[in-house]
């Protein structure tokens, strides 16, 4: 949803010229001749799109000066201005809010973090604002005015129409967040959910870079998982889709907040955990850091809670490589924190669950800085940048 008309428009009028860009954007620098064998154009194809990519400054050309010295003129490569424009990514949680300044590939300027004093949707817009201008002040300060917007919120989250459907760690519901967020801060918006901005980041800029099928799975408050499948991120016909954290895995289990037992996110989400956690050994703990250092210490109550929930969150995979064959799987999420504790229940699991060669499905940690959620919400707003002129 764009409520508020980008002040520049990106270059690249017909889709092939958005492919090439995002081509070199994902895998460059390279040359004009790679630039073609990965988009699958012709070389004039590629000629003619990078020609106004050059002239408006998003696209650079020149000779590898890193290559070894060799006969001949050294080949011209094709490389991303990444200072050109700028971009805010913005995640809310539901205790602060996370908002980062980055350039066109997506590489972070600065960051930001503020608490969330309440979660009125009308509250926190104010506090995106304030944010907002802050890091839109920072760019000026680069000499670059910001292109645009990115907002990343758990639950369901309707993309195309700018609405939260519905956030249960925000408690809200149908909440019309583009349009007015476009009006506060003057920037065209994009809004998704939080794990499929970070799948954006991953795809465009990260270990998804190049694959066609892939999944991000996602450890911490709750269990997330962003899928890619023929080179698009999905988000299903109702916008859910991939909602690995309430798959069914002990149907005996505890309630889950969405009503049914036994979900992934009921026995391995951070709150079950530390439910869990006291139940079992009676010690008062605060909060998921507490819970695991007391594993870390040794109590083996604690421990064997970390390792069912590492043999829910294999299962919940496995669930996934078995449906849709990715040929990667990244975990990420702050709840690596506690990843020593339960890796091997995840590879056990996995392994037994999943179904003939799904097994050799390539499955990666990637611990990322919590700054990480902001800046796939700058991904989502770098992607609708460049595909506005598709």
């Amino acid at each position: 949803m764009r409520s508020i008309p980008h002040a520049e428009s990106f270059p690249a009028h017909t889709p092939a010229a958005a492919q090439v860009f995002t081509t070199v954007l994902s895998h460059g620098p390279l040359t004009r001749l790679e630039v073609a064998r990965r988009a699958g154009l012709s070389a004039a194809a590629v000629t003619k799109a990078v020609r106004p990519l050059i002239a408006a400054g998003y696209l650079a050309e020149g000779a590898d000066e890193d290559a070894p010295p060799a006969l001949g003129r050294p080949a011209n490569l094709v490389r991303v201005d990444g200072g050109r424009a700028l971009f805010v990514g913005v995640k809310v949680t539901g205790d602060e809010i996370i908002g980062v300044l980055t350039d066109l590939c997506c590489r972070i300027r600065v960051a930001r973090h503020v608490p969330l004093t309440g979660r009125d949707p009308g509250a926190v817009l104010t506090s995106i604002g304030e944010l907002v201008l802050e890091l839109r002040a920072e760019a000026t300060d680069l000499g670059v005015q910001a292109a645009g917007l990115g907002l990343a919120v758990s639950g369901d989250v309707d993309r195309g129409e700018g609405v939260v459907r519905y956030s249960p760690f925000l408690e809200w519901r149908d909440v019309p967040l583009a349009g007015p967020a476009a009006l506060t801060t003057g920037l065209p918006v994009t809004v998704d959910n939080d794990v499929r901005a970070l799948t954006v980041a991953e795809q465009w800029f990260g270990a998804g870079a190049g694959l066609t099928d892939f999944a991000v799975v996602t450890v911490g408050a709750g269990i997330g998982c962003g899928l890619v499948v023929h080179g698009r991120v999905v988000a299903g016909t109702h916008g859910v889709a991939g909602e690995i954290g309430h798959v069914v895995v002990d149907p005996a289990g505890p309630r889950c907040h969405c009503g049914n037992r036994g979900c992934v996110e009921a026995i391995a989400g951070e709150a079950a955990i530390v439910a869990r956690v006291r139940e079992v050994t009676g010690v008062p703990i605060a909060g998921a850091s507490e819970a695991v250092a007391l594993a870390h210490r040794g109590d083996t109550g604690a421990r064997e809670v970390y390792a069912r929930a590492g043999e829910a969150i294999g299962r919940g995979i496995a669930t996934v490589v078995n449906l849709l064959g990715p040929e990667r799987v990244i975990i990420s999420g702050e709840g690596l924190a506690a990843y020593d504790l339960f890796a091997e229940q995840i590879r056990d699991s996995f392994a037994e669950a999943a179904f003939g060669s799904a097994a050799r499905c390539d499955v990666r940690i990637r611990p990322l800085p919590f700054d990480e959620w902001a800046r796939g919400a700058a991904a989502t707003a770098i992607q609708s940048f460049i595909r506005a002129a598709d």
